[in-house]
């Protein structure tokens, strides 16, 4: 018997364990394991039909009231109807969520991006991405490239303007928290102070009154105001994109919101297999073209 030596080698074995041990711990881990968070991977976190939303297995969805045209159709955003609708029921279906699953909610346009907690998983209401957003809300990926237009009643100041320059000295009027009303302060720098209105409907009546002479919207709210709200008015052109990146759309969620690579992946996903264009070409199909502005 030789028990020294035999304890020895325990040791040395028990030793040589805790070191494997030890380096197998400290040793870089395969890429996909350690970009796994304490949460889960993003896979697992995107489960379909299984986020953890606002109402467990529903995804609630905001817009403003009233639902303008051409983005809804007959204000009733639950129909599938008209683009946002139907890219709203597009992205909740690459999620895992069927049209009974999807939940409505209505959200005036300037509070969906306020700084505060959201009462809604998303919101989609022609709103624009934009930095000075970003520190409030998460956006998703841009759903639709988007330029702003100028509209004026036929035969009125502002539709003899051809350029930014004839702009300068008009009545200019948008929405309230707009990128409209950014075009007109930013791009324009009117000599006199724009007009501002708390809904759309409010600078169409002005419009119609005489009260501006002309309003700036994006351009296919501005196609279908002229073809089926205000038929006597027309597109005087539309502004060319700032700083060369398109302006678009974006889905609004909670900032910091754990849905956001979800619902970014289902609209990256929607792009790319073209279910984007195809609803886009459905309806937004006459807002195709419009002089530009310089």
């Amino acid at each position: 018997m030789h028990p020294a030596p035999r304890a020895l080698r325990r040791a040395v074995a028990a030793a040589t364990v805790a070191l494997l041990a030890t380096a197998v711990g400290c040793a870089p881990q395969p890429e996909e394991k350690a970009s796994a968070g304490p949460s889960g991977s993003t896979a697992k976190s995107c489960a379909r039909g299984a986020l953890a939303t606002r109402t467990a297995g529903k995804l609630t969805i905001a817009t403003d009231e009233p639902a303008y045209e051409p983005w809804f159709k007959d204000d009733k955003p639950a129909n599938g109807e008209g683009f946002e609708s139907a890219v709203a029921y597009a992205v909740a279906k690459q999620l895992g969520y069927g049209k009974d699953a999807v939940v409505w909610q209505s959200v005036p346009f300037n509070k969906a991006f306020a700084p505060g907690v959201k009462s809604f998983d998303l919101d989609i209401n022609q709103v624009s991405i934009s930095a000075e957003r970003r520190k409030a809300v998460d956006f998703s990926s841009g759903y639709y490239d988007v330029r702003q237009a100028v509209i004026a009643l036929k035969g009125g100041a502002g539709a003899r303007a051809t350029g930014i320059a004839d702009l300068k000295k008009l009545r200019l009027g948008a929405q309230v928290g707009t990128t409209s009303l950014d075009y007109i302060t930013d791009v324009v720098k009117p000599t006199r102070q724009p007009a501002v209105y708390a809904k759309n409907d409010q600078a169409k009546s002005a419009l119609k009154n005489g009260q501006v002479d002309a309003v700036v919207t994006d351009l296919p709210t501005a196609f279908y105001i002229t073809s089926a709200e205000v038929t006597d008015a027309r597109i005087v052109g539309q502004f060319e994109n700032q700083g060369g990146t398109p302006e678009q759309f974006g889905l609004v969620l909670d900032k910091g919101s754990a849905l956001t690579p979800c619902v970014t992946g289902a609209v990256d996903a929607l792009r790319e297999n073209g279910t984007l264009a195809a609803i886009e070409k459905r309806w937004l199909s006459d807002a195709v073209d419009a002089p530009v502005l310089k």
